[in-house]
């Protein structure tokens, strides 16, 4: 499979996404860019800065001097935030909801978004977000619209915040997830939605390697369908 490619997936918090594409990378060999990392770093540049997350036009006068960078370390991607490596401390809820509140501003999205596509250019590379089929990659190979029951969701990042040692309680993420999935459907700049040719997946009661296994699958018919 030598055609160049992307995979783009989508979905409201907690449906699986990153772990999903960053199986799929690796079984593809492609770089993984989870989009979501670079709007928490803005998130945490604002609550570190004391930028009012209600006022739209602070957030935007604040873009400026937001440095976000995404390396890959051993195969792993790491956001920095002004040359700080901010991968674990992006991972709490307060920074969750102030990614969501700090995406809905047409500015940060803009400096995301090109970011997002200079990153993908010239490369085979799976990204998950809430626009990637929509508006980063609208040409994207296979588009995929990732969802699941909120309680499901709620229990999965839960679960995976317990593991990395972030004592959010279980009320509390999914209080956050609820907030988020009206935030990111309702805002005016790119709102969380299906792209009209993506294929939504519903994970509620699969495995998050059932899901990538599917995914692989339609990926690798696509591209042997189009490979001369």
């Amino acid at each position: 499979m030598n055609k160049q490619f992307s995979i783009a997936i989508d979905g409201p918090s907690g449906a699986g996404k990153s772990s999903v594409a960053k199986i799929c990378a690796r079984e593809l060999r492609a770089i993984y860019l989870d989009t979501g990392a670079m709007y928490r770093a803005v998130g945490l540049y604002m609550l570190r800065n004391g930028i009012d997350l209600d006022d739209e036009a602070a957030i935007a006068a604040a873009m400026p001097g937001v440095k976000v960078d995404v390396q890959y370390v051993d195969g792993e991607q790491r956001v920095f935030l002004d040359r700080e490596d901010v991968s674990r401390a992006i991972r709490g809820e307060d920074v969750s909801r102030a990614a969501s509140r700090v995406s809905r501003v047409e500015s940060v999205r803009e400096a995301m978004v090109q970011m997002q596509r200079d990153i993908a250019r010239g490369k085979n590379v799976v990204m998950d977000g809430r626009d990637i089929g929509t508006r980063v990659l609208p040409d994207a190979t296979l588009k995929i619209f990732l969802t699941a029951d909120v309680e499901a969701r709620a229990a999965r990042r839960f679960a995976e915040n317990q593991e990395k040692g972030i004592r959010d309680s279980y009320e509390q993420v999914l209080e956050s997830i609820i907030e988020r999935d009206r935030l990111d459907t309702s805002r005016a700049a790119s709102p969380l939605m299906k792209a009209k040719d993506a294929i939504e997946m519903d994970s509620t009661h699969l495995s998050l390697e059932q899901v990538a296994g599917h995914v692989l699958e339609l990926a690798r018919t696509i591209l042997e369908e189009n490979c001369p």
